[in-house]
């Protein structure tokens, strides 16, 4: 995901290949330990802005990405803003194209309901 927002995006700059995969990593283990805390924490506030609240947890995650690695750069909150958008439409297409990545998700716990272990 972050590869596509630093094709995309001219204010985003990755150092190196290493810089990257150290931003996935990072990235992927703030969406897994802190996303979730956020998320339960922000609960109200989410409910009153329609969920608009979780786009700035999840712009936060990015943020803090950024912040953490340095050969990450995104230069400027549009273009922060920019990124998060980027970054939640390729996981929305993520989430209908089927693979392996769906066997631990939403789809994979419907498909074992259902006696299957993935899409068909």
């Amino acid at each position: 995901m972050l590869a596509v927002v630093a094709a995309v995006l001219t204010g985003v700059h990755v150092s190196s290949a290493g810089a990257l995969l150290a931003a996935a990593a990072v990235f992927g283990v703030l969406n897994t330990l802190l996303k979730p805390l956020l998320r339960v924490v922000t609960l109200p506030v989410a409910l009153l802005s329609f969920g608009i609240a979780w786009f700035f947890v999840s712009l936060l995650m990015l943020a803090l990405t950024k912040d953490i690695v340095g050969g990450f750069v995104v230069h400027g909150f549009w273009t922060l803003v920019k990124a998060t958008l980027i970054v939640w439409i390729v996981n929305l297409a993520l989430d209908f194209t089927p693979g392996p990545w769906q066997i631990t998700g939403k789809r994979g716990r419907i498909n074992r309901r259902r006696g299957r272990l993935g899409p068909r």
